[in-house]
Order: C-alpha cells, then structure tokens, then sequence
C-alpha cells in the first residue's frame, strides 16, 4: 500500500526491504530472500490452515471467529462474503484488512454496497509486520470510526498477529495502554494471539517514536515564572482631576461649528477618554495603597506558547 505525505515518526519501511540510493539518485531495492520464502509457504499453507481454523470454530464453542477487544474494536480472522451483513447487523462501519490479494475473500465492491469502509494493508503473513507508517494509517482509522460511532474490524487471515500488531498500536495510543500491558488485555478477550518477533518490534518502535514522543512534546512546554514585588507607591506624584479640570479641554472645540457633527462626535470622544484616564488613576491609587498596607509578594508561573 502506497501512503503519501505522512508524519516523519510514519514514514518508515516496512520489514523486508533494504534499500540504497544508486549514484544516478534512483532507489535501488533488494527483497529479502526469506521474505520471498515465507511468502511461497504461505501462499502453499493458506486454504489448509484456513480449512483447519473454520472446523476448530466449528468444533470447539471457545473457538471464535471474531472477539470483541473494545467497545468500538473487533479483532478476527479473514471473513466470508456471508460475514458481511452480520458484521453490518453489529455496527462495524470499518473493515481493516492485513491480507495480501491471495488470502482476501471479500471484494471491496461488497464492503460499500453494505456501507462499509475498508482499508487494505497488504502485509505477508507469519514473519512480517505492518510498515509503521501503515501503522499510522490503520490506527487514525480505527480512531475516526471509534469518535463516530462505528466499530472497526481488523482481520489477518487466523486474527493473531498481523491484526493483533495494528490492535495493540491503537491501544497504546488512544487508551493509555502501555505494550506489554495492551498484549496481556487483547489475549485475555482472544487467547490464541501470537506475535512474530518483528511484530512486537513494530509496536515497541510505534509506541517510542508517535507515542511517547507526543507525550515530550505535550508535557515539555516551558514555563516562565514571573515574580510580582509591590513597589512603594508615591503619594507626591498622585494628582486627583475634578470637573474642572476637565472642562478646560473642549474649549476650542466650542469654538467650532456648533452644528458640526462630527465635531461633536470628537468632543464627546475627548471627554469620554479624559475621564476613562481619570477613573483608572483613582482605582490605581486605591489599590497600591490598599496592597502596600498588606505586603508581600506573589508568583505566577505562565506558561511560553
């Protein structure tokens, strides 16, 4: 799946890849010859292993297809055409998908005839994890429909790890969780997860690089604390203004076109401006004089945007 214009802490490969930059400037990519492996031996194993888990969830009552991890969240294995309307009958309006196209089953045309949103993130089965900025990509989506009201399916092809890896990344972001605790939580309300180890190590990376580097930078806001001192307060240079010595000020105002309006408009302005000042010198002197019967001193942090 190809992603555009993601967050630095996203933009990372996925597991598999390992790449240079020829001299002409062109991406050179070399596959991993055990990717290209396990990819034949999956593709050899998907219909007998998909055959064995459909007669265990026939078989044992324990055995489910689906579990429920959070209000909004269901992890499972890959769905039957015939699971889409009952997924529609529980509130999913979003379907993850972690398969590659041999082990999907359902087209994306039946998804949106039930009004269903479906994100697809192929991702080789067994020893490989979702890239991060995958990761990134699966998780927003899961919060988008959680904040609507809608529950997200995510599925792989047996629901253990590929999907499991994307479950636990939207945990420890959006419910506090941290990793190890996240695994302890999905595998008591779906026992039979397993993580490949790359599949631990993509959920350790997403919970360094966008979990707790959100927190730094939330939590790191500097603060600038600021030391209030009550200075004396000098009478001498306190003057009271009287009506008096307001009237003095419109003088050649008066002198002006009495009929004018916008003369009188500047007048009253005047005035009103005059008195304003006046006012906030009578209540400065009242409260440094009240303040520096008191004493003391105050401290205020505010924070630096």
């Amino acid at each position: 799946m190809h992603i555009e214009e993601l967050g630095e802490e996203c933009a990372v490969g996925g597991d598999g890849e390992r790449s240079i930059s020829g001299t002409g400037g062109e991406r050179v990519v070399f596959v991993d010859v055990k990717r290209a492996a396990v990819g034949v031996g999956a593709r050899i194993l998907f219909y007998p292993t998909l055959v064995y888990n459909v007669l265990r969830n026939m078989i044992e009552p324990q055995f489910h297809w689906w579990d429920q991890i959070d209000e909004f969240l269901l992890l499972g294995a890959v769905p039957f055409p015939s699971d889409v309307p009952r997924l529609k009958k529980l509130g999913v309006g979003g379907v993850i998908t972690l398969n590659e196209p041999y082990e999907t089953l359902v087209p994306n045309s039946l998804y949106y005839a039930h009004g269903i949103e479906h994100l697809l993130i192929p991702t080789r089965d067994y020893l490989f994890a979702p890239s991060l900025g995958d990761i990134c990509l699966a998780v927003d989506f899961i919060h988008r429909n959680s904040s609507n009201g809608k529950i997200t399916y995510v599925h792989c092809k047996a629901g253990r790890g590929r999907s499991t890896t994307i479950v636990l990344c939207y945990l420890v972001q959006h419910k506090q969780m941290t990793p190890t605790a996240a695994y302890q939580y999905v595998k008591t309300n779906r026992p039979r997860v397993h993580l490949a180890s790359s599949q631990w190590k993509a959920v350790q990376d997403f919970y360094h690089l966008r979990v707790q580097k959100m927190k730094r930078l939330v939590y790191s806001k500097p603060m600038l604390l600021v030391t209030e001192k009550k200075l004396p307060f000098d009478e001498s240079s306190y003057e009271v203004v009287s009506q008096s010595d307001l009237d003095g000020y419109d003088r050649y105002i008066k002198t002006c076109d009495a009929g004018n309006t916008v003369w009188a408009e500047l007048r009253f302005v005047c005035r009103v401006q005059i008195a304003r000042q006046a006012a906030i010198a009578r209540i400065s002197y009242f409260w440094f004089k009240s303040d520096d019967a008191q004493g003391g001193s105050s401290r205020t942090a505010i924070p630096v945007c």
